[in-house]
């Protein structure tokens, strides 16, 4: 779900008024500087909220309320020479936004040579001022840490620098996650699983770290969404579902259209209220119609996973905001738990029953009729996949003891070999400190059972958006 506001990034670079008198073209060089950094920033996709040079308190002032006013979410501040932290200051204080410092030489390195071959010490010092970012950043970094901003710090070269550039897209798509997750709406749909402790959660402190708002569904709702499905659109969704999955000759066509029919529902039920994610559990027992609505929903919600959708069975609201991020950040997220152990392979086998990314998944994903669903009410159509084959990452949203949210990440491979073709999703993965070492490592800082997995390494994306959000992360391997 696409929400009405934008991310916007600010930009601006600082020097010192006194210098322009000083040093003939020295503040255009800077300007230049600074429009490299623009325009860079400006491919990554966010709206840019450039205020240019700010070298004066009064100038410092208006950034401050400007920035404001335009609602930016983050702000690079381009140190392109010495300024006085006086101009600094009331631009970030005023903001309240979190800050990344660009600490950026002009090149690489200075040509001495052409440098000391000046023969005017002015334009010697000029020259110099034109390099001299590093000069300014301790001041800001006391001046700040005193006044309690946060900041980050970016040090490295304008020109011929890939690994700064990396950091800086890195910074702005950890942002894009914390803005949507800020505007995010969850369904809350039925309850939680009976007696699984550790998947309880305080919402509103979810809500107090993550932003958004969380939907309270009834399960009848959709029940009453799959009143008003028509034959046609029922045939033309399982037309869909033979394009989407590898449908199994062993599931009936009476069990397809059912799926088929809660799918075109839930469709609904996030339209009407513009759910960008959605946690469902309901036992279903005693009322016929809702037990068919939840034994049919994992099709559907597959479906919804894979386009932006995250859906979690269990009622594991903080696990879908794991797969909430991991899908924000173009990594997929699908819904895992341990499965077994293969120690001889030392390997660690991970699935789970219920919706999976199929997305992410190693070919398409195979769909078999289950007799019933282990621990819950019903039978029906299931779900069977890997994830593709590679690096991959799992997180985890925490909830600690002292009741604060931290975030769990673990780096490793999704490799090829035999899985329990139970028609549940499930992988194998491998971990550089071995199995062993990772169960007992991932599971001593106290997560849920749960967790979602994602495609690709992205432990420093992760590590930067807890960052903007002021979250503990710690990281297994």
């Amino acid at each position: 779900m696409k929400n009405a506001y934008t991310l916007k990034i600010g930009l601006f670079g600082i020097g010192l008024e006194t210098y322009w008198s000083q040093f003939d073209g020295l503040k255009e060089r800077l300007e230049t500087y600074l429009k490299t950094v623009y325009e860079k920033l400006n491919s990554y996709g966010p709206e840019i909220v450039n205020l240019g040079l700010i070298d004066s308190t009064d100038k410092a002032f208006e950034a401050g309320h400007r920035f404001r006013q335009e609602d930016v979410d983050l702000i690079f501040l381009y140190a392109t020479t010495y300024a006085l932290s006086s101009t600094v200051l009331p631009v970030v204080r005023h903001a309240k936004v979190p800050v990344v410092i660009l600490n950026l030489i002009p090149q690489v390195s200075i040509d001495y040579e052409s440098f000391n071959s000046l023969s005017d010490r002015t334009k010697m010092t000029g020259e110099w001022l034109a390099h001299c970012s590093p000069c300014s950043v301790p001041e800001l970094a006391n001046v700040f840490s005193r006044t309690g901003i946060k900041f980050h710090q970016l040090t490295g070269s304008l020109e011929g620098d890939d690994l700064v550039w990396k950091e800086i897209e890195e910074w702005v798509e950890a942002a894009k996650v914390v803005h949507t997750m800020a505007h995010n709406r969850m369904g809350c749909m039925g309850h939680y699983y009976s007696g699984m402790l550790d998947i309880y959660t305080d919402l509103t402190q979810q809500l107090s770290v993550f932003g958004g708002h969380m939907e309270m569904l009834e399960v009848d709702e959709l029940s009453s969404l799959r009143r008003a499905i028509n034959k046609e659109e029922i045939s033309d969704r399982v037309r869909l579902f033979y394009d989407e999955f590898d449908i199994q000759n062993n599931c009936s066509e009476e069990e397809l259209r059912e799926a088929a029919c809660t799918s075109l529902a839930l469709d609904l039920l996030v339209k009407e209220h513009q759910l960008g994610s959605l946690a469902y559990y309901y036992k279903g027992t005693g009322i016929t119609e809702n037990e068919k609505t939840i034994s049919s929903i994992i099709l559907g919600s597959s479906l919804l996973t894979a386009r932006n959708v995250p859906v979690a069975g269990e009622y594991e609201i903080k696990n879908v905001q794991a797969m909430k991020i991991m899908d924000c950040f173009g990594a997929g997220g699908s819904f895992t738990e341990y499965y077994a152990l293969d120690l001889k392979e030392d390997i660690v086998i991970m699935g789970h029953d219920g919706p999976g990314h199929i997305a992410i998944g190693e070919g398409k994903t195979r769909v078999k009729p289950l007799q019933v669903y282990h621990g819950k009410v019903g039978s029906g159509l299931s779900v069977e996949m890997s994830v593709k084959h590679g690096p991959v990452t799992l997180l985890s949203v925490v909830q600690k003891a002292d009741g604060k949210l931290m975030l769990l990440i673990a780096e490793g491979e999704s490799v090829p070999g035999p899985i329990l073709e139970i028609g549940n999703t499930n992988s194998r993965y491998s971990f550089k400190i071995g199995a062993r070492n990772f169960v007992n490592n991932w599971n001593s800082h106290g997560p849920a059972h749960h967790c979602a997995v994602g495609l690709g390494h992205l432990s420093s994306k992760i590590n930067k958006l807890g960052s903007l959000l002021g979250m503990e992360v710690i990281q297994v391997c």
